[in-house]
């Protein structure tokens, strides 16, 4: 399925002087959550970072990021989401993420109201949104998907984010986004050398399966709330030149040097769920 040369990645921020600093290290988007609807209880009982973001910060941090580099993810679709959407534009958003959507009426809806005004991302990360995901290629307006593993794995009933990375489950999401020429991203990705999952064997997989997107995890970063607490911890240009470069390494491998990580991240996710479930015991 490998296609793609190159990756983009995403940063979570509503700080503008962090968002600034992001894009001139090699950041590709500033991504603005604003999703709140439902996730306290999804998940409020887990070691999660539940953003509050708001439409004034997309307001706000719209002078620091370049035009066509603003995302915003706004709530699921609700009675108001027609309203939500034409604020999002307003306040400057360049392309908007629907999360959490489980049927094509929703996202008929959703690119119907965004009216090609901005591009449409959809978030799929839900049984029911994988269930549909070839139909919903079909409407018009989707511009882009982002498979999402956290609540995937979630509503699945799994023990590790990664399961349906390991288990097929994403690779048929990619077979059909890839037939529908539609560029799509996965996940999140930590910094090289680290995560529970090497970065390296993630990004084989991104390159594996035709991806083109992942948001720096919380990881990556360290939660960091300022340029200066980045600055006192990390390269970060230089951590993004890694992610890049491991990236490229990995379009440039054989189908089957591709195939033998994959079978190594197959392998770790064992042995991490097997460490998991030994300690739910």
């Amino acid at each position: 399925m490998m296609t793609n040369p190159a990756i983009k990645f995403f940063m979570i921020t509503n700080c503008s002087e962090l968002a600034r600093f992001a894009i001139d290290s090699g950041v590709d988007r500033i991504f603005v959550d604003t999703e709140i609807l439902g996730k306290d209880l999804r998940q409020g009982h887990l070691n999660t970072v539940i953003s509050r973001h708001t439409l004034d910060d997309v307001r706000r941090i719209r002078s620091s990021v370049p035009e066509g580099r603003l995302l915003v993810r706004i709530n699921p679709i609700h009675e108001g989401s027609e309203a939500e959407i034409e604020q999002a534009i307003a306040a400057g958003a360049d392309i908007l993420m629907l999360p959490m959507f489980r049927s094509a009426s929703e996202v008929r809806l959703f690119t119907a109201a965004v009216g090609g005004r901005v591009r449409c991302n959809l978030l799929v990360e839900t049984v029911a949104a994988v269930a549909v995901l070839k139909e919903c290629l079909e409407i018009p307006g989707v511009n882009e998907v982002h498979i999402g593993l956290n609540d995937l794995h979630l509503e699945l009933g799994l023990d590790f984010m990664f399961e349906p990375l390991a288990s097929g489950l994403v690779d048929d999401m990619a077979a059909i986004l890839c037939a529908s020429g539609v560029p799509f991203g996965i996940g999140g990705i930590a910094r090289v050398g680290e995560g529970l999952l090497p970065a390296e064997l993630l990004l084989a997989e991104h390159a594996r399966l035709g991806s083109t997107a992942a948001i720096l995890s919380r990881s990556f970063h360290r939660q960091a709330s300022s340029v200066i607490e980045i600055k006192e911890q990390m390269d970060f240009s230089s951590e993004i030149l890694k992610l890049r470069e491991a990236f490229r390494h990995s379009t440039l491998c054989s189908p089957e040097e591709l195939q033998a990580a994959h079978r190594d991240v197959q392998k770790n996710v064992q042995v991490i769920v097997g460490s998991i479930k030994a300690r739910k015991v």
